[in-house]
């Protein structure tokens, strides 16, 4: 058995020797000799895997006196590692939660910061032409979930338009159903630009892939948004506010355009995306 001093112990386990002392008091981690004279502590290098459960469990959530309970029914570790495995995927599920919060933060603040100034988004109207599209429309849960659901959307997208054969156009492209704003049970389609797969098809279906003719829109209004790709909603109020400003209505649904290419092959943090939405006069 190899003897440390606490000072020695604590630095080859990266605990403080309050913490120590500590466990030493609750019986959770007892020193392997105490001198009797000088009362001063050794550990055993050996003690270190009882030590690495208590911290990894404590890691967890447990308090020390359930940490306790725990080791006196000798928790293998296999058992603490599951525990373990199933923490962590917890804490990266809470990080990413706040990272998005962290980002709609950032893009409100920005909003305050841009009352009075003048808009970064130019809003044209123009007239679009028909356009068909091979796509595939899902419900997304919850905002959380938007990237990973973007994501098995268009690889699903691209098996079926392989699957069929059909020769891909630009631009590939978002459309937005819901009539609201909405943070949970956003009804999304995603798309590209495709030949018609014989004459006079307009819409055929292939499991979940569908092809169709978007109508044109004699009225369009349009704004280009150069930026990270989750915060195109910025465009999106733009155009929204600009409607309210000149008397126009919106009348349809939003389309997000990715001038930048395929979503899947582009950097989010840098992108280039055209916002249409439909419009008429009057309110």
């Amino acid at each position: 058995m190899t003897l440390l001093r606490i000072g020695d112990f604590s630095q080859l386990a990266q605990v403080s020797t309050r913490t120590l002392r500590l466990y030493d008091e609750l019986d959770l981690l007892k020193p392997a000799q105490v001198e009797n004279v000088t009362g001063y502590r050794f550990y055993a290098v050996e003690q270190m895997p009882r030590l690495n459960r208590i911290l990894a469990l404590k890691d967890l959530g447990f308090s020390l006196e359930q940490i306790a309970d725990m080791l006196t029914d000798n928790l293998t570790a296999s058992e603490l590692g599951e525990m373990l495995v199933k923490k962590q995927a917890e804490l990266e599920k809470q990080l990413e939660e706040e990272q998005r919060k962290i980002a709609r933060v950032a893009a409100r603040l920005r909003q305050i910061e841009a009352e009075g100034k003048l808009s970064p988004y130019e809003v044209i109207v123009k007239e679009t032409e028909p356009l068909t599209i091979a796509s595939i429309r899902r419900v997304v849960p919850a905002l959380k979930d938007m990237e990973f659901v973007r994501g098995e959307i268009l690889k699903s997208l691209y098996v079926g338009i392989n699957e069929q054969q059909l020769a891909i156009k630009n631009p590939e492209l978002a459309i937005y159903h819901n009539d609201e704003y909405v943070e949970e049970n956003i009804d999304m389609e995603l798309a590209t630009a495709v030949y018609l797969p014989k004459a006079g098809s307009t819409q055929t279906h292939r499991g979940a892939l569908v092809i169709r003719q978007l109508a044109a829109s004699p009225l369009m209004a349009t704004t280009i948004h150069h930026g990270r790709l989750m915060e195109v909603g910025q465009a999106i109020t733009a155009i929204f506010y600009w409607a309210a400003q000149n008397d126009y209505s919106i009348c349809g649904n939003c389309r997000e355009v990715h001038i930048y290419g395929r979503e899947a092959e582009a950097d989010k943090e840098n992108i280039t995306v055209e916002i249409q939405t439909p419009i008429k006069r009057g309110q």
